[in-house]
């Protein structure tokens, strides 16, 4: 059995914004010449979410609505845990999207069911952030 780690780095100019991190994973994939075997993506901090779902904007703004509803950002007074920062809606929005994924990689490809891609989503941006990527199989 092989492995492969790889890091990608983001730092989005915004404090929230979704990126489709698919191809990159894909990408990964093939460097790692892994045919048979299993991927983990995961968020490198925890105010940054991995999740699988569609890429479609309509849905992408629901979910933004949907979190904002849950956890909004403002006012910073509401949470107990912003003191010099500003960010406890970002870290209440990571735990409802999770922390990271796992897919079955077969043929050397993501073996995924119909119209699903992975994402990124930053909840508390402007600020270098690292997602995982640990490919083990053969």
């Amino acid at each position: 059995m092989k492995s492969y780690r790889k890091e990608l780095t983001f730092n989005l100019p915004v404090r929230r914004g979704l990126v489709n991190i698919t191809e990159e994973v894909q990408k990964a994939i093939k460097e790692s010449g892994i045919k048979e075997g299993l991927v983990l993506v995961n968020a490198m901090n925890i105010t940054a979410s991995v999740f699988i779902n569609d890429d479609e904007s309509g849905l992408h703004q629901d979910f933004e609505d949907w979190l904002e509803g849950l956890a909004p950002e403002k006012p910073y007074s509401r949470y107990r845990h912003n003191g010099f920062e500003d960010n406890a809606d970002a870290h209440l929005k990571r735990t409802i999207m999770g922390r990271e994924v796992v897919v079955a990689v077969t043929n050397g490809l993501l073996d995924f069911g119909t119209w699903e891609q992975i994402f990124y989503y930053e909840f508390d941006g402007k600020r270098k952030k690292r997602v995982l990527i640990k490919i083990i199989g053969e």
